[in-house]
């Protein structure tokens, strides 16, 4: 997520990091960078000017922390000036209405509104233990009901059946009698997009947010449209009251512009980032965690809230008391470990969260991909349970039997072989008495790399 910025940021600022002194011509030289590295990323060139002139005016004319070298101190201004940018804070739902609380989704057609709105229905009813309900009031698009309904059943949340041949506005006020039936803390409602901007489409939502008066109206955007998505937003903003803005698409987006210029344009918040195609691919927007990835300090609070949400405790309470107990760590649990992994979004997700991980060299970067790991798994797969649970066993002939099953060949299955060897080795180190404790030690002294400033 916004590589093409995050390099060229995190290029400059070690470039300025280990400077004595900040003078007028080495702060112009790194906001020359910045800037063309803003441009570059489809950043609006109003917020690209506020914000070189924000950082250059408090670094010029700032009192040296004295923590922070002067070139540190840069990379702070910078930071900060992001998080700014972006929005200071996490912007929650306002929740606390009476229910149900309406949320009105709005956007064009092809952002991704169907699909976030059964995210957030999912978000909501695993993160804030809600009861949701969710209708769609999307009458033109062929099967756009059909969507939501296939889709609230996959994250189980309450349904309202609607029909093509009534109009927007009956269908979500008798969503609302249904959600009060029901129970429901909140409903989601759905509305139709078009392909553009156009006056039939702002009357027909206006007329929605008048009848239902909602508690959150969200725009879905997607983000890959850069700079034209804070135009966007900013158009629907001025037909609607909106309370906040959700980036669609926020992991194919190598640029960032969106999130850069969205907050600027509107004044509106980012509420959330769409990160994927399974309906778990929502997360909260947070300022300031993803400022610092974007300048390679990495997210380790998100990281460390995605395994609690995600790893499976039971697996990983017993495979402590496997290890303990003196036991090998076999390839079955090398197995459900690249499951967990996959489980948290990828080893590509877990390094861009990790400090100086971006800063790898490309070769080992191209190395450690996704789909490295899923080789690995279709390998372990190809195995008899006895080889997993013995994988000393595996001979010349196992070898070529296990890389054909797999499609591989056996230099894949050797490989695989020596890295479970290493991660045994690495598992009886931890199983030790104090073994886990020293690894905590290990992670809490993990730091930015240098010019980095530490959170």
């Amino acid at each position: 997520m916004f590589d093409n910025l995050s390099d060229r940021l995190t290029q400059t600022m070690r470039g300025i990091a280990g400077r004595a002194k900040l003078t007028e011509e080495n702060v112009s030289d790194a906001l020359r960078d910045v800037r063309m590295a803003l441009l570059e990323a489809d950043v609006a060139l109003p917020v690209v000017k506020t914000f070189v002139e924000q950082v250059k005016n408090k670094a010029l004319g700032t009192v040296v922390s004295n923590a922070l070298n002067p070139g540190e101190q840069f990379v702070k201004i910078v930071h900060d000036e992001l998080v700014h940018t972006m929005g200071d804070a996490n912007d929650a739902l306002n929740l606390a209405a009476a229910p149900p609380v309406v949320v009105l989704m709005a956007g064009l057609q092809g952002a991704g509104k169907t699909t976030t709105v059964a995210k957030l229905a999912r978000f909501l009813k695993e993160r804030e233990k809600k009861k949701v309900a969710v209708v769609s009031a999307d009458v033109y698009r062929p099967a756009a009901i059909a969507q939501l309904e296939t889709l609230a059943g996959e994250v189980n949340v309450q349904f309202i059946p609607s029909s093509a041949d009534d109009k927007p506005v009956a269908i979500a006020e008798n969503a609302v009698a249904e959600a009060k039936k029901q129970f429901a803390d909140v409903l989601i409602v759905d509305t139709a997009g078009r392909l553009a901007v156009d006056a039939d489409m702002m009357a027909e939502i206006q007329a929605l947010q008048a009848a239902l008066q909602p508690t959150e109206t969200l725009f879905v955007v997607d983000a890959m449209t850069g700079q034209d998505a804070a135009n966007t937003a900013q158009a629907f903003n001025e037909a609607l009251t909106l309370t906040g803005v959700v980036l669609a698409k926020a992991d194919g987006d190598a640029r960032g512009g969106a999130a850069l210029s969205v907050r600027s344009i509107t004044g509106k918040p980012i509420k959330f980032l769409g990160m994927g195609e399974k309906t778990d691919a929502l997360e909260p927007f947070f300022p300031d965690r993803l400022a610092s990835r974007i300048l390679g300090m990495g997210d380790v609070l998100t990281l460390i809230e995605e395994a609690e949400r995600k790893v499976d405790k039971q697996k990983a309470e017993k495979l402590a008391k496997k290890i303990q107990r003196g036991r090998k760590f076999d390839l079955e649990d090398f197995r459900d470990q690249l499951d967990q992994m996959a489980n948290m979004g990828g080893i590509t997700s877990m390094l861009d969260k990790l400090p100086g991980m971006g800063q790898l060299p490309p070769q080992a970067q191209a190395q450690l991909d996704d789909g490295m790991f899923a080789r690995m798994g279709v390998i372990i797969d190809s195995m008899t349970p006895h080889e997993r649970r013995f994988p000393d066993v595996i001979n010349g002939s196992r070898k070529q039997r296990i890389a054909k099953g797999s499609g591989t060949e056996v230099p894949d299955v050797n490989r695989l072989l020596k890295q479970h060897k290493q991660m045994q080795k690495m598992m009886k180190k931890v199983g030790k008495k104090g073994g886990m404790q020293k690894m905590m030690r290990g992670l809490q002294g993990m730091k930015p790399p240098p010019g980095m400033p530490r959170r």
